[in-house]
């Protein structure tokens, strides 16, 4: 499935709604999806959405779509 990640660049500071950030990846859970952010990042996690069906569709049509992959 793929997942939304909104997130901070950083975890020294309060989020901001103006420096929200988001990334695309594919996980199997909602919680694969945490752990390789985490684990690979230092990121603040805010959320996390799963899209599928037409949100995913919707998500496409962004020229800035594209999958984040991480070594393991």
């Amino acid at each position: 499935m793929i997942y939304k990640v909104y997130y901070q660049e950083t975890k020294q500071r309060n989020p901001q709604r103006e420096t929200t950030q988001s990334l695309y990846l594919e996980a199997e859970t909602e919680v694969d999806a945490r752990v390789l952010v985490e684990d690979n990042t230092e990121y603040n996690i805010e959320f996390i959405e799963p899209l599928e069906g037409n949100f995913l569709d919707y998500e496409k049509e962004n020229p800035e779509f594209q999958l984040t992959e991480f070594n393991k």
